[in-house]
């Protein structure tokens, strides 16, 4: 069995500190549609032309750990389009020293999948630099777009409902 996609970083800043900025998704990774802040929120990321993915909240413990499920997802790039469905992002936080571990997962991801070396590249883009620079000075790097590749809130919405709809059929299969 091949690992799990993990990355790990060191903060000087708290728990809980940490937890606040991994739940402001779109000050480090990138524009969202939808909410992050309780169990069972769903939200749409999207990279246009790229990658567009729904998650549920599915685990939010203070200071401690934050879990999405990818509900629904398109990555343009491989020939399994849906590859990271059913799979786990999640963030595990911990006090070490007087200092703040956030360790990322990706459950699902695995050297064995055709997306592993770009996502990896990109997951560790957005929580070893973004994630942990926003944490460390309240500012981040997100993904932004802008000319052609701007999304209106009808696109991003109309993206939210495509994944909810690719959710609900793969709950009756």
């Amino acid at each position: 069995m091949t690992a799990n996609y993990t990355t790990t970083i060191t903060v000087d800043a708290s728990p809980q500190e940490a937890y606040d900025a991994i739940n402001d998704v779109s000050s480090w990774w990138g524009r969202i549609t939808g909410s992050t802040t309780a169990v069972d929120d769903e939200f749409v990321y999207v990279v246009p032309g790229l990658h567009y993915s729904g998650f549920r909240v599915t685990d939010l413990e203070p200071g401690r750990r934050v879990s999405w499920l990818v509900t629904g997802s398109h990555l343009d790039f491989v020939a399994d389009k849906q590859e990271w469905n059913g799979t786990t992002v999640r963030f595990d936080i911990a006090d070490v020293d007087g200092r703040t571990r956030v360790t990322f997962t990706h459950d699902g991801l695995t050297a064995d999948d055709e997306c592993y070396d770009v996502c990896t590249n990109a997951w560790g883009m957005f929580v070893d630099g973004s994630l942990k620079a926003l944490i460390d000075t309240g500012v981040g790097a997100p993904y932004s777009f802008g000319g052609d590749e701007a999304l209106t809130t009808d696109d991003h919405d109309e993206l939210h409902r495509q994944v909810a709809t690719a959710a609900a059929a793969s709950k009756t299969v």
